[in-house]
């Protein structure tokens, strides 16, 4: 993440190739709150209804909620002055139709094995 005296400068990269950002943000910043940027900038099509919804990917790794953008610095470090992207996932929660269409599923499964 580019640090300018304990900022970073980051895009958020959508699931369907579009951008939100760059914008700067503070090192202290929570990744909770990037994520309610996000939330807040997000097309009203498809999006998530709450940050639980959505997962920030930087690095290869997810990031955790109560982590800083600063505590999430890539090891290797990006160059001063460049834009880190994050990949943002959007996870909808699974209803409760939808549980109990997938647990009849596995019910009726019958398996064989041969020996």
């Amino acid at each position: 993440m580019a640090g300018n005296q304990g900022q970073f400068e980051i895009k958020f990269r959508l699931t369907d190739g579009s951008d939100i950002g760059p914008k700067n943000f503070p090192a202290a910043t929570s990744i909770a709150t990037l994520k309610e940027s996000i939330l807040a900038q997000w097309p009203k099509e498809n999006g998530p209804r709450t940050i639980k919804d959505m997962k920030l990917i930087s690095g290869g790794k997810i990031l955790e909620n109560n982590r800083t953008v600063g505590e999430c610095q890539s090891p290797l470090g990006d160059a001063p002055g460049t834009v880190t992207t994050m990949h943002v996932v959007v996870q909808h929660p699974v209803t409760e139709k939808e549980k109990k269409a997938a647990s009849k599923a596995t019910q009726n499964k019958c398996m064989c094995v041969i020996l």
